[in-house]
């Protein structure tokens, strides 16, 4: 930390966030980068990365996100591992607070991106990316002619087990309640499909894999009679929603009711002047490292032309 007014600083590392690093510190902004608790993002508990544009062989997520980081830090993009706990928009230059200090910048770039809810268990965590997946869109393409399951009763789950059975032989929903809170077109899509399979009044309890580390057996309780049973499987995909990881900003910014920060249709401007926001952390929609990537140069974009058009100043009311 220094008393350095900074031009800009961005909070989050993923793709949107070393993205916008990139752009910024080639228009030489000479911007900082808060890498936060997870650097890198989601994308760090990804294993084979297929869909990223440049990489014809793929890519493990985490080697990708060291890419990025390196191509935004050649430009002379300064990365600190820190997490940014408090933020006072009120007046230029805003203030940012960390644990270890407090930095002052003209702007600001958040990309603190979404986290995928999941069921707690502690084999979820040791098998994401082994046969636990929390994106179909990411993930599907993996499991041609296998047999996987789908956990949830949202409109996400549905979307998922549709989009998997493009690729699977055979997709289970697995749903605690015989009720689900899924729109009636969603649902109904989702039960006009024949490789769509239903286990109902089910929780899961537990994943196992085999001996190839992967998963192979999940273990489901009926809620409603009681007991237990094991399936097999060769995936289960957790789809039970996001959640945007934008708390230390409410009240300040407008988002949604769900927590997506809101921007200005067809920019990354929020609320606040000077303050934009990309990737995940805004978008509910796509939720795709390219597309994360594509609003972090946009942020960047719209981030210089504002710096140009508001000099900095030691002090104004925002």
């Amino acid at each position: 930390m220094s008393d350095e007014i900074r031009n800009v600083i961005i909070i989050g590392s993923g793709p949107a966030g070393y993205t916008a690093a990139i752009y910024a510190a080639r228009a030489n902004l000479k911007p900082l980068l808060f890498q936060g608790m997870q650097p890198g993002g989601q994308l760090t508990i990804t294993t084979d990365v297929e869909n990223y544009p440049g990489y014809p062989d793929g890519v493990l997520g985490p080697a990708m996100m060291e890419d990025f980081q390196k191509q935004a830090e050649r430009f002379g993009t300064e990365t600190i591992f820190e997490e940014v706990e408090e933020v006072d928009f009120s007046q230029r230059p805003f203030t940012l607070k960390t644990a270890f200090g407090e930095y002052k910048t003209q702007s600001v770039i958040i990309s603190t991106g979404a986290t995928a809810k999941l069921l707690g268990l502690e084999a979820e965590t040791k098998l994401m990316g082994h046969g636990v997946s929390a994106c179909a869109t990411c993930d599907g393409a993996f499991y041609p002619g296998k047999e996987v399951l789908v956990v949830g009763g949202g409109d996400t789950a549905m979307e998922e087990a549709n989009f998997l059975t493009r690729f699977a032989s055979k997709v289970t929903i697995v749903h605690r309640r015989e009720e689900f809170r899924s729109s009636k077109i969603m649902l109904d899509r989702a039960q006009a499909n024949p490789k769509i399979a239903w286990a109902l009044n089910r929780t899961v309890t537990d994943i196992r894999a085999g001996e190839n580390g992967k998963v192979d057996t999940v273990v489901l309780e009926n809620t409603k009679e009681g007991g237990s049973e094991e399936v097999k499987c060769d995936g289960i995909f957790i789809a039970i929603g996001h959640k945007p990881n934008s708390e230390i900003f409410k009240g300040m910014l407008d988002m949604d009711e769900n927590g997506y920060l809101i921007t200005e249709k067809g920019s990354t401007y929020t609320n606040i002047p000077g303050v934009f926001a990309c990737g995940d952390v805004m978008d509910h929609i796509y939720r795709q490292a390219v597309t994360a990537a594509g609003t972090g140069c946009m942020a960047a974009i719209d981030c210089e032309r504002w710096l140009e058009e508001h000099p900095a100043a030691e002090s104004a009311a925002v």
